[in-house]
């Protein structure tokens, strides 16, 4: 198994991976040439939905292991590090700013020196709202409706329609 392939099934892979390294600049040029223009580059971006809406500056780690569904809104300067799969749902909203992490480093000093990462997905469901500014940390799942206050750090999974706010995000409500 390459390390990409290690990347993306969740298992701890090497990031620092010649390969992986060359894909990782070829997908930021691709992504640096898509701020530019202004339009979504369907090949660095390939699973997002033609009605879902990017405003840009708009950075990625990969581009191609992010799912945005219909009518999905992404607002400027959101940075998405999609070493594992980052799945938006249908007609969620992102603030500016928002931080989605995928990539996890372990404590030990040594093995994350040596470029050891691990990697785990984030998913978002359907008609969730992301305040601006809000950072999501790996391996986090948000429900469906569920509302992520502005500046929030997102430690741990978020039922459908609750209110989280905070760092870390507590729940402050549910709707």
């Amino acid at each position: 198994m390459d390390e990409y392939a290690k990347m993306l099934s969740g298992t701890p892979y090497q990031c620092l991976d010649p390969a992986l390294n060359q894909f990782w600049h070829q997908q930021q040029v691709r992504n640096q040439q898509m701020n530019i223009n202004g339009l979504i580059d369907y090949e660095l971006l390939p699973n997002v939905a033609k009605s879902a809406v990017i405003v840009q500056p708009f950075n990625v780690s990969y581009g191609i292991n992010i799912k945005l569904s219909d009518k999905a809104f992404i607002n400027a300067n959101c940075t998405l590090h999609d070493n594992a799969m980052i799945s938006i749902g249908s007609q969620t909203m992102l603030g500016p700013n928002v931080q989605i992490y995928t990539a996890s480093h372990p404590l030990d000093a040594t093995e994350r020196c040596a470029g050891i990462e691990i990697a785990k997905a984030v998913t978002i469901g359907n008609r969730a709202w992301i305040g601006g500014g809000a950072i999501i940390l790996p391996g986090v799942t948000i429900g469906d409706e569920a509302v992520i206050g502005a500046g929030s750090v997102v430690t741990k999974d978020v039922a459908a329609k609750q209110v989280v706010a905070g760092n870390p995000a507590k729940v402050i409500k549910t709707l």
